[in-house]
């Protein structure tokens, strides 16, 4: 069974707390969402591994640490998923990007796919899988499908605010899959919107109604 992590690093619930005040604009909400995915971004690479590397620092040789040549990719669910792209680029600025187009039709609460572009080497890679939702789940679960149908071996998921009803759906079509988020909320209400959440976040990212 993939594990379930809560990074709730001080700054991260602040900078959180922040992005769901319905005041907060559109530079601020996305320049905050660069911010927590960049600091989760550290958590989700904590296991990487490392190897032996012998340097010479400006006083002696030693023998240092690097990571160990694990190759990486980040996959974006378009069009919210964007916005924590960035983020996990600053940290991990030599990894890969694909996209996955998907939208939840307005009535069934259902993803729709409509694009998938990939690295050739997916199959290679730690794939980290960003959307800043984890509401009903099937987006993720769909998404997820697609990469593994693609050849993706290895994938986490990334998420900054997750329902007790994603993760549970999550988990039980992709027990392999980490999960990664910075607050599991309370609920779904009746148009499938995570509660308290934060509204729609592509629309808060983007300025679009």
């Amino acid at each position: 069974m993939g594990e379930f992590y809560l990074t709730d690093h001080p700054m991260i619930v602040h900078k959180l707390s922040v992005m769901r005040m319905k005041e907060t604009g559109t530079k601020d909400f996305r320049r905050l969402l660069y911010e927590i995915s960049m600091f989760m971004s550290y958590e989700i690479t904590r296991d990487l591994p490392l190897e032996d590397v012998e340097i010479e620092t400006p006083v002696s040789p030693m023998t240092a640490k690097q990571i160990a040549g694990k190759k990486l990719a980040v996959v974006p669910i378009l069009r919210a998923g964007l916005g924590m792209a960035d983020g996990f680029l600053n940290v991990v600025p030599n990894a890969k990007v694909g996209h996955i187009g998907m939208y939840r039709d307005p009535e069934t609460h259902t993803p729709v796919e409509y694009y998938c572009k990939l690295p050739s080497d997916i199959g290679e890679r730690l794939t980290v899988l960003v959307d800043p939702m984890l509401a009903t789940g099937g987006s993720a679960s769909d998404a997820v499908t697609l990469l593994k149908n693609k050849g993706a071996r290895t994938i986490k998921f990334m998420c900054l605010v997750a329902a007790p009803e994603g993760v549970e759906k999550l988990r039980l079509e992709h027990p392999d899959v980490d999960i990664y988020c910075a607050a599991l909320d309370e609920r779904l209400n009746e148009k499938a919107y995570i509660v308290p959440g934060l509204g729609d976040a592509g629309d808060r990212i983007f300025g679009t109604d």
